[in-house]
């Protein structure tokens, strides 16, 4: 595929997704089926829009079915399902219509909330809808009316699944067929916010009216080790600490605890709610302020605008005596930009650590927070 987007002045690559791949090997092994002959190249429209020419692998041609497969190729995306090959096997049923299962590799859905039902296979609604029009095409085209069956497999899937989301997802045995557009973006930050959102979906669907929310390991390590709580509780937002506050409101959470290390909550207290450093890096700015606000000598304070680290900052807050009034301010500055974006239906607290100190501060509510998400 030669289509490309432009990233921090990097000109990527494009790819297409597993509900591609399995889309135009159903295409390909219904051809075969119905006219003898495996093309050697099938095409395909992606939902974006984006033609696709995709080559024919391993076609197998039998009296009864027909299979093959394409290989995924997921563009300058680090994917780790890159270069696998994602099959369809085709063969008539009595039963009109088009019947879309998954086969050996592709997991299957064994908790509420996801995209498709407890019991179903990983095989998301949008590639589903793919499959199910590009195997229409080749039936109008062949003036066939009877039904089919369609069984998408991934040999690598089961391995494959197991550097994924899927085991935490309560997706077993193999990967998810998955593409809202057919296509891969590289380093696509939808993709990150969808994945999200199906672990809140989840935790919601199950019963749950306040949840745990924490950007990444460091958080997790702090919840087991500094809280005493299971790191399972939490979702993990990378970055994006405002969109998912968005989702938690949209699904009707009553309640959201953010646990964060410094570094990142620091930003949140400037107002930032996607922490990435590529929108900017103000963390010792915002340290210095809320010092100098709780007393921290002029020195001081330009001492600490030269640290590199926020721990190094807090050494000098703590040697000045202020840290304890000036973690206060911040974690107030927190709770405001939380709750701003939270809105009233969303109750939000946060609690602050750092590796070297520890717990640093937490919100007035943060205790009945944590009771309320371990009761579910």
């Amino acid at each position: 595929m030669e289509e490309y987007i432009v990233k921090g002045g990097k000109r990527l690559r494009l790819g297409y997704t597993t509900g591609s791949c399995a889309a135009a090997a159903a295409k390909a092994a219904a051809l075969a089926l119905l006219t003898g002959h495996f093309p050697d190249t099938v095409a395909l429209i992606t939902p974006k829009g984006i033609r696709l020419e995709l080559a024919v692998r391993e076609p197998s041609l039998t009296a009864g079915s027909a299979a093959c497969a394409i290989e995924k190729d997921s563009g300058d995306d680090p994917d780790v399902t890159r270069g696998t090959l994602i099959f369809a096997a085709v063969t008539p049923v009595d039963a009109p219509g088009i019947a879309i299962d998954g086969g050996a590799g592709v997991g299957q859905v064994t908790r509420p909330g996801l995209d498709q039902p407890v019991g179903a296979a990983a095989i998301n609604s949008v590639p589903r809808r793919m499959i199910r029009e590009a195997v229409e095409e080749v039936m109008r085209l062949a003036d066939y009316r009877g039904g089919l069956r369609v069984v998408i497999s991934a040999p690598e899937g089961e391995a494959l699944a197991k550097r994924t989301f899927n085991p935490r997802l309560g997706i077993v045995g193999g990967i998810s067929i998955l593409g809202t557009t057919g296509i891969v973006e590289p380093m696509s930050e939808q993709a990150l916010v969808d994945t999200i959102r199906v672990e809140l979906r989840q935790r919601r669907c199950a019963g749950a009216e306040y949840v745990l929310l924490t950007p990444g390991n460091y958080g997790l390590d702090f919840i087991r080790d500094g809280l005493g709580l299971d790191p399972a509780l939490a979702v993990q937002t990378s970055n994006f600490i405002g969109e998912s506050l968005d989702i938690c409101r949209e699904l009707c959470f009553r309640g959201a605890l953010l646990v964060g290390h410094i570094g990142k909550l620091v930003k949140v207290a400037g107002g930032m709610l996607n922490t990435h450093s590529k929108y900017g890096d103000c963390r010792m700015e915002i340290l210095a302020a809320h010092g100098a606000a709780a007393g921290l000598p002029p020195d001081r304070t330009a001492e600490l605008l030269h640290c590199v680290a926020c721990d190094d900052a807090l050494r000098v807050l703590q040697e000045a005596g202020v840290c304890g009034a000036a973690l206060s301010r911040l974690t107030e500055r927190a709770a405001f930009h939380l709750s701003a974006r939270a809105g009233e239906e969303l109750e939000t607290g946060a609690v602050l650590f750092s590796k070297v100190y520890g717990l640093l501060s937490r919100t007035e509510n943060a205790p009945a927070l944590i009771r309320k998400i371990v009761e579910g």
